[in-house]
């Protein structure tokens, strides 16, 4: 039966059920794709082509059990509609689903969620994330350095990281159930955005499935103070610019910046939480940030990171391995991708160029003091 896959393509595709028949030039109506994702009808062949090409997803993928269901999602969103919701979730769905073919072709153990020891810890104010941030560094042996590349280190974790092309909303976070297996979790984060947004969404998301609130905890100014807390650990922000400070520069703003790989919003805010600042000091940066229009779409900070330093890397890595191993052909590595043989060709091309020049993997300012 072909409901449940039909079903997340045509929603991953934003279609609705009048859309989709539109785009099969109406070889069946409406009501009839309805019944197909109710499991109440089969399509015949020449239909099955149809809706394939117009989903742009093999025939193979429609009539595939899928048992992958998202759980407790949480979207990081600014006006986000119910309709975009439902298609990222879809679209999250279909991303996990070849990411864990890809790992079964490669006869991998799907990498579990590694929590640490406690968690969800406790939390019964935002203030209480100071200290799970530390518990975590703590448990996963990262005492105070700066995390280079956090979606790496996630994924290290047992945490799927998904990149998607996102337009109101920012990610998402969810457990994702995949029959009698323990619940695996993934993290959507949006494409485009720049890299020190990426990495505090990531962080952010980290934080909520890290802590259970307590009480009438704020969960989203907690998660706020655990993604500062954990990329700039009170402790190491305090040596480097002190406990108690009048003013702050720019200049040593964008210092820290370059250390942590994180906004000078960020910053700022992180230095109001730990009362290296006052709160007339920090409405004064705020009011600099303002003038010099770093705080529009689109940002335009100082030491900005290109925002490929911090894409998910492992499920492309394990597609290239397949293909290389002879384990898949060039067609199958393209459609788990979701490109086409020529981008794939391009892109194996760039790789190996980018190898002969020793850039891959590096940041501008790695190596730099």
């Amino acid at each position: 039966m072909i409901g449940s896959r039909l079903r997340t393509a045509r929603a991953a595709s934003g279609l609705s059920l009048r859309d989709l028949a539109v785009r099969i030039n109406t070889l069946v109506s409406p009501q009839a794709i309805g019944k197909y994702e109710r499991d109440e009808d089969m399509p015949s062949s020449r239909v099955l082509m149809a809706l394939s090409d117009a989903l742009g997803v093999s025939i193979d993928y429609l009539l595939s059990d899928g048992d992958l269901a998202l759980e407790g999602l949480e979207f990081r969103k600014g006006t986000g509609s119910a309709k975009e919701e439902a298609t990222i979730e879809a679209r999250t769905i279909q991303a996990l689903e070849r990411y864990l073919t890809v790992e079964e072709i490669l006869n991998l153990r799907s990498v579990d969620w590694e929590k640490p020891r406690n968690a969800p810890y406790p939390t019964h104010d935002p203030r209480d994330a100071e200290d799970v941030a530390r518990s975590v560094r703590d448990e996963w042996g990262l005492g105070n350095d700066p995390v280079p590349r956090l979606a790496e280190l996630l994924e290290e974790r047992g945490v799927k990281v998904v990149s998607l092309d996102l337009e109101d909303i920012d990610g998402l976070a969810a457990k994702v159930t995949r029959g009698n297996r323990e619940a695996a979790r993934v993290i959507v984060i949006k494409a485009g955005a720049w890299a020190e947004r990426k990495r505090f969404s990531l962080a952010h998301e980290l934080g909520h499935m890290c802590m259970k609130m307590v009480g009438d905890a704020d969960p989203e100014a907690a998660a706020n103070r655990f993604a500062g807390a954990f990329l700039m650990p009170a402790d190491a922000l305090r040596a480097e610019i002190g406990a108690v400070r009048s003013s702050i520069s720019l200049g040593e703003i964008a210092a820290i910046k370059r250390r942590y790989g994180a906004s000078f919003q960020a910053i700022a805010y992180r230095c109001k939480d730990l009362e290296i600042i006052n709160k007339t000091t920090f409405s004064d940066l705020f009011r600099q940030f303002t003038a010099r229009g770093w705080r529009k779409e689109p940002f335009r900070e100082p030491e900005c990171m290109d925002p490929a330093y911090e894409q998910p890397k492992r499920f492309e890595r394990l597609c290239y391995r397949a293909l290389s191993e002879g384990i898949i052909a060039e067609s199958r590595a393209a459609e788990l991708l979701g490109v086409s043989i020529a981008e794939l060709e391009a892109a194996l091309n760039q790789v190996e160029a980018d190898s002969a020049r020793g850039d891959i993997g590096k940041h501008p300012t790695e190596g730099s003091p």
